[in-house]
């Protein structure tokens, strides 16, 4: 296919809903990911918590907000994309503002009353109820307003700009917090997600495919939700895949502490976290187009093996620009995993029940942020606290990420659907 036709199918392959709900996807992520940022040090640095618990806290925060689109999915089913968006952007705009006034006055006698750590568990839990819809209501749009002919392409575009958002979040993280407070990175992200709000108001309308099928109650939404529960083959997919995530949030639970105590104090953590999104924003379209030809869960074992292995680079090179390398070299396992991911799962959902299947995709972000941070928290402590041999922990982080790939090797092999891989050869053809 010439570029030409390449470029009329995607000029023409999308609605309108697809490209507002993107768009406000890129300034959610923004917000999500400048919050993310800059989480960890000042749970640490400002509040004081021991290493272990910011870990537990840190993969509480993004365990919660991954976790919840589980439910979230079969809610915007329900809903509806557009009331789903808009309800969404208005709960992390509150979220997002009261998590940077944890310590404003106003909350005194709130914090005088109720001990921190149950303050901040409960404020870092609020921005989990606006993501629950947020995320399967873009990719759930993405599905209904693409295409079959340029929807691997859709859910390339919405990961470019989902890291569009990734890079700028850091970004504005690391301007903020130094010449402002690093309080006020939240209440940017506040505002942010505040215009994303008036913006789906203003612009969106409900996408719906002619041969959709809309879930007409609850009860219906239900029986949706216990469907794909129901699913052994896909829930041990899910399970097997968290072993991903857990390797992938170390990025953001202890690679920032990890940075500032072993290798530079000095290091601006926050812009050192923009690399990977630079690299996932420049390369994603055309590692989709390499890899297209294969099969998607072929893509997915050996983007979780690249990025399993990328943790050895800080291991040998403990330096800043050895942090750069393997920052890069975990954006290559994501972008060769993530829009294949997102695309298989996309063509397992039955019509009508795409927000629910795309909410499920979710779930292994969610638990392996639980599980990754406080165990991120426990290897930092152990070994660079007790052992002293803080370089220990990636080896055993390396060792998660490489039997998780053996994993989904066997899955491939043994249990693979194949009625999916039937709909992905009939679409390259």
């Amino acid at each position: 296919m010439s570029f030409a036709q390449r470029w009329r199918d995607i000029r023409t392959g999308f609605e309108r809903p697809f490209w507002v709900a993107n768009i406000s996807e890129l300034f959610e992520r923004l917000s999500y990911y400048a919050a993310f940022a800059s989480l960890a040090r000042y749970l640490h640095e400002i509040l004081q918590f021991p290493t272990e618990r910011v870990g537990t806290l840190t993969g509480f925060f993004g365990g919660l907000v991954w976790f919840l689109p589980v439910f979230g999915g079969t809610l915007a089913d329900r809903m509806g994309f557009r009331r789903a968006l808009s309800l969404a952007y208005l709960i992390l705009s509150c979220a997002y503002f009261l998590l940077g006034s944890l310590g404003a006055p106003w909350l005194g006698p709130v914090r005088d009353n109720v001990p921190l750590v149950a303050l901040v568990t409960f404020v870092l839990a609020l921005p989990a109820l606006g993501v629950a819809l947020v995320k399967p209501s873009v990719v759930g749009t993405t599905a209904r307003a693409s295409k079959e002919n340029v929807r691997s392409i859709g859910y390339s575009i919405y990961y470019t700009l989902v890291n569009i958002g990734g890079a700028a979040g850091p970004y504005v993280a690391s301007f903020v917090h130094r010449h402002l407070s690093v309080e006020n990175v939240f209440r940017v992200a506040a505002l942010s997600v505040f215009l994303m709000f008036v913006g789906v108001l203003l612009f969106f309308r409900e996408p719906r495919r002619h041969d959709e099928v809309e879930t007409t109650s609850l009860a219906q939404a239900g029986r949706n939700f216990w469907t794909v529960v129901s699913n052994p083959r896909f829930m041990l997919f899910l399970l097997i895949f968290t072993g991903y995530w857990i390797v992938y949030w170390q990025e953001f639970i202890t690679f920032p502490l990890y940075v500032h105590a072993y290798i530079n104090p000095q290091t601006d953590t926050e812009l050192l976290l923009v690399t990977g999104p630079l690299v996932v924003i420049v390369l994603t379209l055309a590692i989709n187009i390499l890899t297209q030809k294969f099969h998607a869960l072929t893509a997915i074992s050996a983007g979780t093996l690249i990025t399993a292995l990328a943790w050895i680079i800080l291991i040998v090179r403990p330096t800043v620009t050895g942090a750069i390398l393997t920052l890069v070299a975990v954006a290559l396992g994501e972008i060769t995993q993530s829009p294949r991911y997102y695309e298989y799962i996309s063509r397992l959902a039955p019509s009508g029940q795409q927000g629910t299947y795309m909410g499920f995709a979710f779930l292994p972000l969610g638990i392996g942020s639980l599980i990754g941070g406080k165990f991120g928290g426990f290897l930092m402590h152990y070994f660079g606290e007790v052992k002293h041999q803080p370089e220990m922990m990636w080896w055993v982080i390396t060792g998660v990420g490489v039997a998780t790939a053996v994993l989904l090797w066997v899955y491939d092999k043994l249990l693979r659907p194949r009625v999916v891989d039937n709909v992905v050869e009939a679409a390259a053809d």
